[in-house]
């Protein structure tokens, strides 16, 4: 009985802070040196962890299922989109934006332009020899083109036919209007897979990594789709498909098809010395650095 209230008191005066004999001291020591180590995350993990949540740019090989190279003049679109807006500077010299009267038919579709024409490209084959076909056979060629995976193209075998003309730019000029109203709503062009990644920074080793991608992938002759972006000002907010480059010892001039101007192709600029891609002034834009990167092209984007 007396041990065991001594216990009891022992335990009692632990617990109320009272005192701690130097041998309970030592034993809690020795458990806490038992206990494995708390996880300590290093600031290199740390940046790691994040470079994968972030993405980066970084060569995909796209197997095309063709050696076909991309034409502007036969794999764009003959139509352009339009812009919702008139852009211009006002007395102050401010980059301002006006209603466009009267309202544009069919405008803000510039992602469904830019990832349409990757799809035809990759999954699509034109055949004139056969006859020009109805609208309503026209209608579900388009659909299923646009269905298609615009990450991934299909063998020579297994693409979607479509008769009676050579190439996009035929077509489109042909089925304007079943193209418009099939290809996709503008609503599309704002919910785009890889829209996440606007929101982190764009380093200037990301922009070069971006450079270096885009002459890999052209220079197989595959078009990339790219996101031009200033965030979060969003002065600019665009998609453009870049097939060509040509290098110079200071810059690299990508040429681009800009869904909003189909006529001719578009220059986007990359400058090796500040690492920076930079876009000239027009109709939509004032002019200057923009930051790039690729979407359609793996899971994520």
């Amino acid at each position: 009985m007396e041990s065991m209230l001594s216990v009891t008191a022992s335990r009692a005066r632990l617990s109320s802070g009272r005192r701690c004999t130097p041998q309970i001291v030592a034993r809690r020591a020795e458990d806490r040196r038992a206990l494995p180590p708390a996880p300590a995350i290093s600031i290199a993990t740390m940046l790691f962890l994040l470079a994968l949540v972030v993405g980066c740019a970084s060569p995909h090989h796209l197997d095309t299922g063709s050696n076909k190279p991309f034409h502007f003049e036969t794999d764009t679109f003959a139509f352009p989109n339009e812009l919702t807006w008139t852009y211009e500077y006002d007395a102050k010299g401010k980059w301002t934006t006006h209603t466009r009267k009267p309202k544009p038919a069919y405008s803000q579709h510039c992602f469904i332009v830019a990832r349409s024409t990757r799809q035809f490209y990759l999954n699509a084959r034109f055949d004139a020899s056969q006859p020009v076909a109805d609208p309503a056979t026209y209608r579900r060629l388009i659909r299923r083109v646009v269905s298609s995976n615009p990450r991934k193209g299909r063998a020579d075998p297994e693409k979607i036919v479509i008769p009676g003309y050579p190439n996009l730019r035929s077509f489109s000029e042909a089925q304007e209007h079943l193209l418009k109203a099939e290809c996709g709503p503008a609503w599309k062009s704002y919910v785009q897979r890889g829209h996440w990644r606007i929101v982190f920074p764009f380093s200037r080793h990301h922009q070069q990594n971006t450079a270096r991608v885009l002459l890999a992938e052209i220079g197989f002759g595959r078009p990339v789709v790219v996101h031009l972006v200033r965030f979060p000002q969003l002065t600019i907010n665009h998609a453009l498909v870049v097939f060509g480059a040509k290098q110079e010892e200071n810059e690299i001039q990508f040429l681009a098809y800009d869904p909003n101007r189909p006529a001719e192709p578009r220059i986007l600029n990359y400058d090796r010395g500040t690492r920076t891609f930079l876009l000239a002034a027009n109709d939509y834009f004032p002019g200057g650095r923009v930051d790039v990167y690729q979407v359609y092209h793996k899971w994520d984007y």
